[in-house]
């Protein structure tokens, strides 16, 4: 070891040091130790780094392409910025940008360059600009490469570095027990000058699987991360991470060793750049999902996965039954940790979250409901070998236009009131940018591009829809009215703070309640999922009803699809 090395606390050298021994073995530890050591020691940036503070009621982040309004002959992300500054301000205080680097497919998450912006979007510096207005979400695309990546391509040719970078599998082998997001074959042929190889490709034939047994991958990965945090990055979005570690006759998700390496990889942020967020990202059933927190020394967040199908079979049936329930018995996560709560993103709305939550008919039902408002499915492989529903893909919008009882005219309610309940919950609230201007399904993008998931990654022309907004009636800017008020007026209640205690008082399948509490605010939030309007009962007490700003007694009026948010400070 440096002596650079052991100017590090004794306490983290040791960490690092047992995490590697885990993953490679003993042997391997201690150079492995002074390797990672030398490399965060180097680490100085020409930056600024906030506090440690992890987050406060008013964090609220925006979930967006680089390109999803665009304007001619202007730089996607200079536009992007200027949106969010100009008619957005106030709103958020975190961006993520999808994977903003050059890619081959899956719009995006097939990287061919980590360490370049693509040039359709702009360059480095139009991204460290939004870094310094808003704490940047950044991908670490973490289990794959593009097939056209520099390290794939050597590997075809037996090069450095590269060469041992990825996962070959005698397609003879028993893989039965894989878990498999996908419908895709889980090996792909490629031809290399070795003669045909058989390659691990989770996702499609275009993401090459890259192999963390080799300790040479998990450094390649440890230096992105130091250039993410270099560049301004605050946030780090763990793109796949449940499939990270691949071990035949395992499931090959979850795996000790993919713990193991989030639980480094948070020691590294945690060391360099504190105050920044490692976020996993599992789509997976919530026991599975949570299991990220670690003992508090994983992931500082998870996405809440169960919670857009939960929220959309409460709205879709009229009844949060289930949705009461599943929040009932959230514990609360670790000190230092909170959930990431959304409900649409540029993926599917996830159905393996509902697993052991709503009965398998019920989650058919709503598949098929969903079908009718214009939605289409992804399927996976299941262990027989048939197929499942993976998810359901449809603008949150358009999933809003009716319910089991048909098409009806109260979509801008029942929109208004899924992302209220979003707001109340415990953790840090994320919309998807399509949600704040109504966006429908995008059946065209789906035509041209042949992948469902494009019915929801429109990209909004700036004129077009500054020329909706402009229009007070037209539903781009009633629901971006309805939600930034909603944000706005939410940022300032103290009780949302994600570390705030919460709630959830039973008051039939009708109502989702949420209470929050700190010491200087009770809030207690009610939405209505029916069609129906309801009167409750309030407990004893005078309430304060922020959203109309009026004083409310001992009964609260709730419209069809209504919502109140009640204060007592």
């Amino acid at each position: 070891m440096t002596d650079v090395a052991a100017h590090f606390p004794p306490a983290l050298r040791e960490r690092i040091r047992r995490r590697l021994g885990f993953l490679y073995g003993e042997y391997q530890a201690g150079p492995l130790t002074g390797h990672l050591l030398d490399k965060l020691a180097g680490f100085a940036p020409d930056i600024h780094f906030p506090s440690a503070t992890l987050w406060d009621a008013g964090d609220v982040l925006l979930i967006t392409y680089g390109d999803s309004i665009r304007q001619p002959a202007e730089a996607p992300l200079h536009t992007l910025h200027r949106f969010l500054t100009e008619r957005l301000a106030g709103c958020f205080s975190s961006v993520h940008i999808l994977p903003y680097f050059p890619y081959s497919s899956d719009d995006g998450f097939a990287v061919i360059d980590y360490l370049e912006v693509d040039p359709a979007l702009g360059h480095w510096p139009d991204v460290e600009r939004i870094a310094v207005d808003f704490k940047l979400m950044t991908d670490l695309v973490i289990n794959h490469v593009s097939s056209r990546h520099a390290w794939f391509q050597n590997y075809l040719r037996d090069l450095e570095p590269g060469r041992d970078y990825f996962i070959e599998v005698d397609p003879a082998t028993d893989l039965s027990m894989v878990v498999r997001p996908r419908t895709t074959p889980l090996l792909t042929r490629f031809e290399t000058v070795r003669g045909p190889r058989w390659v691990w490709t989770t996702f499609s034939p275009d993401q090459i699987d890259v192999d963390f047994r080799n300790p040479k991958v998990l450094f390649e990965y440890l230096d992105i991360l130091l250039f993410y945090l270099a560049r301004g990055s605050r946030l780090i979005r763990l793109d796949a991470i449940a499939y990270l570690w691949k071990k035949i006759g395992t499931p090959c998700i979850h795996l000790p060793e993919t713990h193991e390496v989030v639980k480094l990889l948070r020691d590294v942020v945690d060391q360099v750049a504190p105050g920044t967020l490692l976020i996993t990202e599992t789509n997976v059933p919530h026991a599975e999902n949570v299991g990220y927190f670690g003992q508090g020394d994983e992931a500082h967040v998870v996405y809440q996965f169960p919670l857009p199908p939960l929220v959309l079979h409460a709205l879709y049936h009229g009844s949060a039954e289930y949705l009461n329930r599943w929040a009932a018995r959230l514990e609360p996560p670790p000190a230092g940790c909170t959930f990431l709560n959304f409900l649409a993103c540029h993926d599917g709305i996830g159905l393996r979250p509902l697993e052991g939550l709503i009965p398998p008919r019920e989650i058919e039902q709503l598949v098929a409901g969903m079908e009718r408002l214009g939605g289409l499915v992804s399927w996976r492989t299941t262990a027989d070998g048939g197929k499942a529903p993976y998810e359901i893909n449809i603008t949150w919008f358009s999933a809003m236009q009716g319910t089991c009882r048909g098409r009806d005219a109260l979509a801008l309610e029942r929109h208004r009131c899924a992302h209220a309940i979003m707001l109340a919950l415990q953790g840090i609230p994320a919309f998807y940018v399509l949600s704040l201007f109504g966006t429908e399904n995008d059946l065209e993008a789906v035509h041209r591009t042949g992948a469902p998931r494009a019915i929801n990654r429109h990209k909004w022309d700036l004129r077009c829809l500054t020329s909706r907004l402009a229009d007070p009636e037209s539903p781009q800017a009633q629901v971006l009215s309805q939600l930034t008020a909603l944000i706005a007026l939410r940022r300032k209640q103290p009780a949302f703070h994600p570390d705030a205690s919460q709630r959830i008082p039973d008051l039939g399948p009708a109502v989702f309640a949420v209470e929050r509490n700190c010491p200087d605010q009770r809030l207690l939030a009610l939405h209505n999922v029916t069609p129906e309007p309801r009167r409750l009962k309030l407990p004893p007490g005078t309430w304060h009803e922020l959203i109309s700003g009026s004083a409310v007694a001992d009964t609260c009026e709730l419209l069809p699809y209504g919502v109140a948010w009640l204060s007592q400070a």
